[in-house]
């Protein structure tokens, strides 16, 4: 099936989601301060359908929603040496209270666990207040030095979801950890955005945690976006917090953990995506107007095509769709369609003449731009059997995009010459050896993502650097 042209948004993309973001009304990035956006009404309403999807999915597992201040005392936050030192150069400190200098600095949260974890050691104090999964959705700042871009590279954080979970057993933590892989697979799912699931280089780990695990999307330009991470913590922190439990047979142990989150990239991603050089896409599930219901004028008896539309609406409506009729009469019939394909509406319904005659309605799906006539006594289900069909079409073309912009390759020289074209995602053999992981970064001038836990198959070859025996495919990309 046809779709949009997608020609601008690949080539330029840093300026096609620069536009569409501001165009279609869902963030004005143009604030005073660096690194910070305006979510508009619009982008609001996307931002909410996606973070109630995220609830939906921890509270499901038995995570508990939770809310803490944005403020870590410099005392808690330095009690993590591991963990403060990659953080040290982006944190943002509140040295003042009004004119008088604070005796103790407070930091504005990079992440939270400074934050939470020195409230567990007040709550849990035995065998029986374990497991516990806590998540919260609100704001981190980081002090980002780089080039910072809307949703993709900020200041603030506005919309991170982080989970802080608390186990017995380091096989419980295990176990937490596969479960996160899956809320996260069953989100990202939901969004209809593909992605790759690596295990991170050691060197390139979450600071403070045993190993670490991302979840990576290849945008429109070829470069790869870290769209959500998960996280082994080991004991680390409730060794430095001293978060003890106790056994049943009475002794004392330290708390294992877990923590996972996903950003407002993840919304950068759905819209990108799907997106082409008409505006965003947006998956019907997560559209906050899933049907626009466009009339055509005619000069002969424009009262029953208005009378039509309003029939139409309340009935789908009633049925559950998120529905709009576009009234405004200064605006043709040709502009409204431009201005509803620029936000990402999944169907668009036109009402003409003819139509309130054959008492039918015609669909446009925004993602193939394909017409379909529809009687509107059938309306409803037809109307629920499109946008299931729409949402595993849009996942299936997104995954074979992504797909197709995964290489392996046998040689550095190749992998230079694909990364240079920013061609995606390459898996190269590779040894293990942290020396060889440097070198290949530093040869084709790209990042290591990791090594693939999204499959299991046979290791055969050598690795691309030392020619010794690999254990692994590695992954490198040019990341945002």
């Amino acid at each position: 099936m046809p779709t949009g042209k997608r020609e601008k948004r690949n080539k330029q993309f840093g300026e096609w989601f620069r536009q569409v973001l501001i165009n279609a009304e869902i963030l004005d990035y143009r604030y005073p301060i660096k690194g910070c956006g305006v979510w508009l009404p619009y982008g609001y309403k996307i931002r909410r359908l996606v973070t109630q999807l995220l609830r939906d999915l921890h509270d499901a597992t038995g995570h508990e929603e939770v809310q803490f201040p944005i403020m870590v005392t410099e005392t808690d936050l330095r009690k993590e040496a591991a963990h403060i030192k990659d953080f040290e150069n982006e944190v943002f400190w509140i040295t003042h209270g009004g004119l008088k200098p604070l005796e103790i600095k407070y930091a504005l949260r990079p992440t939270s666990e400074t934050a939470i974890y020195p409230m567990l050691k007040l709550w849990i104090r035995s065998h029986a207040d374990l497991p516990r999964r806590l998540y919260q959705i609100g704001s981190v700042f980081r002090y980002e030095t780089k080039t910072t871009r809307p949703i993709i590279r900020v200041r603030e954080l506005s919309t991170f979801k982080e989970a802080h979970t608390s186990h017995a057993t380091l096989e419980d933590a295990e176990i937490q950890i596969k479960e996160a892989i899956q809320i996260y697979k069953n989100f990202f799912d939901a969004c209809g955005v593909p992605y790759a699931i690596s295990r991170r280089p050691d060197w390139d780990k979450f600071p403070g945690a045993l190993y670490s695990i991302s979840f990576d999307v290849i945008m429109p330009d070829g470069r790869t976006l870290q769209s959500g991470t998960v996280h082994n913590l080991g004991q680390n922190f409730s060794k430095t917090f001293d978060i003890q439990y106790e056994t049943i047979d009475g002794e004392h142990q330290y708390i294992w953990q877990t923590c996972y989150g996903i950003s407002e990239r993840g919304i950068g991603a759905l819209i990108s995506v799907h997106g082409d050089d008409n505006g965003i896409g947006l998956i019907p599930c997560l559209a906050p107007i899933q049907v626009i219901i466009i009339p055509i004028p005619h000069k002969e008896n424009p009262q029953s095509i208005a009378e039509v539309c309003k029939k139409v609406a309340e009935k789908l409506e009633n049925m559950g769709f998120r529905t709009e009729i576009d009234q405004r009469e200064d605006l043709t019939p040709g502009a409204k369609f431009f201005y509803w394909e620029l936000r990402g509406v999944p169907i668009r319904i036109e009402i003409g003449p003819k139509d309130v005659k054959k008492e039918q309605v015609v669909f446009v799906r925004r993602d193939t731009f394909k017409k379909e006539a529809c009687r509107i006594s059938d309306l409803p289900s037809r109307l629920r059997q499109l946008m299931d069909q729409m949402s595993i079409e849009m996942r299936e073309r997104a995954w074979e995009w992504m797909r197709k912009r995964i290489y392996r390759v046998d040689s550095l020289e190749k992998a230079d010459e694909l990364l240079k074209k920013r061609a995606g995602i390459l898996e190269l053999l590779w040894c293990g050896d942290a020396g060889c992981g440097h070198e290949i970064e530093e040869l084709v001038s790209a990042k290591l993502l990791g090594t693939p836990v999204d499959f299991e198959e046979k290791i055969e070859g050598k690795c691309v650097v030392c020619g010794k025996k690999a254990s692994s495919f590695v992954r490198a990309a040019i990341a945002y």
